[in-house]
């Protein structure tokens, strides 16, 4: 038996784990004013509360998705064209054209991965208060409570809740605080209640007091959400259905994004992903508590559902438009920043000149040997994109001059 103490988590993770452990400690007492107490529940309740929270940055990572069916192929083309260049002046001609393309469309290179980059912290915040209830739900932590004080005034203790959970990553010296006593305690199925009353019946009052609320707060249809669910029936179920609901929600996903993005390169692996990823939840959920795995299970569900909507919204969505707004949206923040409206003009020329993409890659000696000749004419009339982005870079130290 492996357990994992995660007393109130701290560190970059901390505020965000605490933000989330006050709303599912609402959600619990909310349920708990109508008799209902029950931590899986509150569990199902508390991630679509939270997912729903999420939907702004998920539809924002959908419309880039949706965007980048436009703007890859001229992506690709550009990279073909510099492909096997490996000299400064080619990479930094790659660059220009490249960021010329996301101006073109008014995207940002970052705006794939930055919801992706916000969500995670928030994903491995949300686990770790589902897997650690008592730390942040009072309701519940004054039934470990109770026990964890009256097992601290019993000598010699601590040797035997080591030897109950073996591979704990705790010493003895830390069971003296009674919050690392309930974090072992947290992690009891219904085995390990059965041994402590046998091995500590000193203590048989308090738990025979405490462990039958313990176990209704943990109990769903008939199973405990702290034990693993292994590979007996009907807990079994809990692990199959994980990995069958990320198995349609990834299909779902993959679909879409393979329409948007029918040339990319990467589609084949994001193919296998869809396969590989749901096996491998499926095998983790057999070991780790019930709890998890409806977790995931509520995760699958609320996603494949918000996914059915996003698509239905997405498919009246015009790339067209989408890329007008961005393009606005854009012309905004410039004119905000420096005032400057003719950088709009020297945007919609970059769109023009992406045409040129097609064009082959000059070579460098050719093009080092007639650069003096060249930089009057680049400076009147640019004809290019790597031109263009000289052209701002000049400008911009120029104005900075002033």
């Amino acid at each position: 038996m492996v357990f994992t103490i995660l007393t109130k988590s701290g560190g970059m993770l901390g505020p965000i784990a605490n933000l989330l452990g006050l709303i599912m400690n609402g959600i619990y007492e909310f349920f708990h004013l109508f008799g209902i107490q029950n931590i899986a529940l509150s569990i199902i309740v508390f991630t679509f509360i939270t997912k729903s929270l999420m939907i702004p940055l998920t539809l924002k990572q959908q419309k880039f998705t949706k965007l980048s069916s436009k703007m890859n192929p001229e992506l690709q083309a550009i990279q073909a064209k510099y492909k096997g260049k490996k000299d400064e002046a080619s990479m930094r001609k790659q660059q220009a054209e490249t960021q010329a393309v996301y101006e073109k469309y008014g995207a940002s290179p970052t705006a794939g991965c930055l919801p992706l980059l916000i969500t995670l912290p928030i994903m491995f915040a949300l686990y770790r208060v589902i897997n650690n209830i008592p730390a942040y739900v009072n309701e519940v932590k004054v039934l470990y409570e109770a026990i964890a004080v009256e097992l601290s005034g019993v000598t010699g203790f601590e040797s035997i809740i080591l030897e109950m959970a073996k591979g704990v990553r705790v010493t003895a010296e830390e069971l003296t605080n009674n919050n690392t006593i309930i974090d072992v305690l947290a992690k009891f199925g219904s085995d390990e209640w059965h041994q402590l009353a046998d091995k500590i019946p000193q203590i048989s009052p308090v738990l025979e007091a405490n462990v039958p609320s313990i176990l209704k707060v943990n109990s769903f249809l008939g199973l405990n959400i702290t034990n693993a669910p292994g590979w007996k029936p009907p807990a079994v179920i809990i692990p199959i259905l994980a990995m069958a609901l990320q198995f349609v929600q990834g299909k779902q996903m993959n679909m879409k994004n393979t329409d948007a993005n029918k040339d990319n390169p990467s589609a084949s692996a994001m193919n296998s992903m869809t396969t590989v990823m749901p096996i491998m939840s499926g095998v983790f959920c057999i070991t780790l508590p019930i709890g998890v795995g409806i977790y995931w299970i509520a995760t699958s569900v609320f996603t494949i559902i918000q996914q059915f909507f996003t698509n239905k919204y997405l498919d009246k969505v015009d790339v067209d438009d989408l890329i007008q707004k961005n393009l606005e949206k854009n012309s905004k923040k410039i004119k905000k920043h420096n005032g400057n409206p003719s950088t709009m003009s020297l945007q919609e020329l970059a769109k023009k000149q992406t045409k040129s993409i097609d064009a082959p890659a000059v070579d460098n000696e050719v093009v080092d040997h007639n650069a003096d000749n060249e930089s009057d004419s680049e400076t009147n009339n640019p004809s290019s994109i790597s031109e263009i982005a000289n052209l701002l870079k000049n400008r911009g130290s120029e104005k900075g001059d002033k």
